[in-house]
């Protein structure tokens, strides 16, 4: 895959176990987040003993608890786990009394201040270059998504606002993230996202914030061979269905990151071929950029390629690169195969179908 060096080191040799807190939450996470610990277990005693841990969260636990996110799942993620994975959400559209999204609030509580989404084509020929090979970096904690809205009543009737929230240091810490990862790929090309033109002041900050990141006292020319170039959002969805190939790895706000990965992903054939990792100083969470996908939850169809490539970038951020390096040749070999998958990928394979081919591969 795309992502090969960890975002910070946190593997260490002393480490005799591995435990990793499972998250399945709603829909088909439930169904995609056992084919990722089947890949994690075939690597066998080239990774520390790995013990999952499970825990609640997802809004079908709210409406049975009151409760989306148990400050005890929090608790175990911070204290007993050395990593995660997380599933999927069924966040409602309408607006329900007490609930707020669970990996929202994740990302939060953990500081998992980045979203690290890398799409990327299997080329028919192992050895051929891919027509798309991009890595979407979102910054994970602000923007729209600080969830501050307001209603009330004007002259003409409902009023609707929201609070959008964008920091000098999260803005810092996400172009520093940003800079190192396009320093690590061989084209070495970062492309800012924003609206400045018109969000002349939040985007602006974003904007400004990133870029100085190259002048911040002790880089001393650290990231001179990086290229930068930025681009307005409306304009950059544009251009990455009609030239993908000029992106390298995108930076971006909250909300526009969200949209883009998520289009990016129509690029390569399927929003369960795309996995992610939040990460943060000294956690990471593996997260396939797919939802519950709740009309086909229970069939076993759903693609859990997603969720397996997540496992191998959180083993990858932890330290295990030649695991990773393993599951994600695996997962590679069976899309270029084309023998078995998933109906979103046009096959007629079940889930468990899939899982069992990459195990055979790892």
């Amino acid at each position: 895959m795309v992502f090969r060096a960890p975002i910070r080191s946190m593997a260490t040799t002393a480490r005799q176990s591995l435990k990793i807190g499972m998250l399945p939450a709603d829909g088909i996470g439930r169904e995609v987040l056992p084919g990722a610990k089947a890949a994690i277990l075939a690597l066998g005693s080239s990774i520390p003993k790995t013990e999952f841990i499970d825990l609640f969260a997802g809004f079908e636990y709210f409406t049975k608890t009151g409760t989306a996110l148990p400050d005890e799942t929090v608790q175990i993620l911070k204290s007993e786990c050395d990593c995660a994975l997380f599933g999927a959400v069924s966040s409602p559209s309408r607006k329900v009394t007490g609930y707020s999204s669970p990996i929202v609030a994740l990302r939060k509580k953990m500081d998992l201040y980045a979203n690290i989404r890398p799409v990327k084509a299997v080329s028919v020929n192992p050895e051929g270059q891919p027509g798309v090979d991009l890595v979407v970096i979102r910054e994970n904690t602000e923007c729209l998504y600080v969830k501050q809205e307001t209603q009330t009543i004007g002259e003409h009737g409902k009023e609707a606002r929201a609070t959008r929230l964008i920091t000098e240091r999260a803005s810092r810490r996400i172009g520093e993230l940003a800079f190192k990862m396009a320093l690590e790929r061989p084209r070495k090309h970062l492309t800012v996202i924003h609206k400045s033109n018109v969000l002349s002041i939040t985007d602006g900050l974003f904007r400004e914030t990133v870029r100085a990141v190259p002048t911040l006292p002790g880089m001393n020319g650290k990231y001179d061979d990086v290229t930068v170039a930025e681009q307005l959002v409306d304009s950059a969805v544009y251009r990455l269905f009609r030239e993908p190939e000029i992106y390298d790895v995108m930076i971006a706000p909250n909300l526009y990151g969200d949209i883009l990965s998520d289009a990016a992903a129509a690029l390569v054939g399927s929003l369960g071929l795309v996995p992610s990792v939040n990460a943060g100083d000294s956690f990471v969470m593996g997260e396939p950029v797919h939802g519950s996908a709740p009309d086909i939850a229970g069939q076993n169809i759903a693609n859990p390629l997603a969720a397996i490539r997540s496992a191998a970038m959180m083993l990858r951020h932890i330290g295990y690169g030649d695991g990773a390096d393993r599951i994600e040749g695996a997962v590679d070999s069976v899309l270029r195969e084309g023998k078995v998958l998933t109906p979103d990928l046009g096959g007629k394979s079940k889930t468990s179908e899939v899982v069992d081919e990459v195990i055979k591969r790892i």
